[in-house]
């Protein structure tokens, strides 16, 4: 069995592949122009080098698949680059469906986010009209929505990595963020930390599975972490004591409105923004059905940031 996959290059793209080719399944990846080193088993898939807005490319690389996995995804834009979230979440991902139902493709696997939302924040959103657009146009779908994945990324954008360059590392304290001015409630929002491994596991379990079918599987880990936990849980992964302050977001997001658009400012005001409305879920039954121990997220298990 042929599997598309569109988004293969960065962090969980790269676990998804490796964990297909260990499947035997065989792997169409797309891959931009000059972008071929950033996949790490790019001599076992077959090589389509374009990118998604790249209508030719994409239909003939869909043409010769039986399944399709939208991968792609990014967690801030930039305008002028035309990276931007509509491109990507959604026009590439309506792209690809509406050509998955040309050629009678019914399998269709996307990677979503635990807590999206008609009415969010632009990330939000657009991830949501492509799962709505997803369910309407196409039979056996699945979508895939974890909360924070952790793991070790081998050099590409990951969550612990990031926290800790953007932030932990620099020469200042730690920013807890709260809303209002109630200083008690600084870092008390949780997310579900789930490793790569799992969800790469999971994607490729259910490509066969027709339990998994019209479902989304919202992913998280086995324990539900406030922010100052995880600083704490990261900052203990590299023999890191780091000082913690309360920071209200109403503050942090007056700086970013002005340097957000820099990528070197660590922030922005919407993922602020989505960082202190939680993302929790519960997965045991998903682990139960794909016989899958979920990894922990504990400072062992982050010993990639040494």
């Amino acid at each position: 069995m042929k599997v598309a996959v569109f988004g293969g290059t960065g962090f969980v793209g790269n676990y998804i592949i490796d964990k297909l080719l260990s499947s035997n399944y065989k792997v169409n990846v797309l891959i931009r122009d000059g972008s071929e080193d950033k996949l790490k088993s790019k001599d076992k898939c077959n090589v389509f080098v374009g990118n998604i807005n790249d209508a030719k490319i994409v239909e003939e690389m869909i043409e010769q698949s039986d399944v399709i996995i939208y991968n792609i995804g990014i967690i801030r834009e930039f305008v002028k680059k035309d990276i931007t979230f509509y491109n990507l979440h959604y026009k590439g991902a309506k792209l690809t469906i509406d050509l998955a139902k040309k050629h009678n493709i019914h399998r269709y696997i996307m990677m979503s986010a635990n807590g999206v939302i008609s009415d969010g924040t632009d990330y939000q959103r657009t991830k949501y009209h492509a799962e709505v657009y997803l369910k309407n146009n196409i039979r056996d779908w699945t979508i895939i929505s974890p909360s924070l994945i952790f793991g070790d990324s081998n050099g590409k954008k990951e969550f612990c990595s990031e926290l800790k360059k953007d932030m932990l590392s620099l020469p200042f304290p730690a920013p807890s963020f709260f809303n209002g001015f109630n200083i008690f409630r600084a870092g008390k929002f949780k997310m579900s930390p789930i490793h790569v491994k799992n969800v790469a596991e999971i994607f490729v379990k259910s490509i066969n599975d027709s339990y998994a079918f019209k479902k989304n599987f919202k992913l998280g880990g086995t324990d539900d972490l406030n922010w100052i936990e995880i600083i704490r849980v990261i900052s203990s992964a590299y023999n890191k004591k780091k000082l913690i302050v309360p920071a209200p977001a109403i503050f942090i997001k007056s700086i970013a409105f002005f340097l957000e658009k820099f990528e070197w400012f660590p922030i922005t005001r919407d993922q602020i923004t989505m960082l202190l409305e939680g993302n929790t879920c519960n997965s045991e039954k998903v682990f139960k059905r794909y016989k899958i121990d979920p990894v922990k997220f504990t400072s062992s298990e982050l010993n990639y940031l040494n």
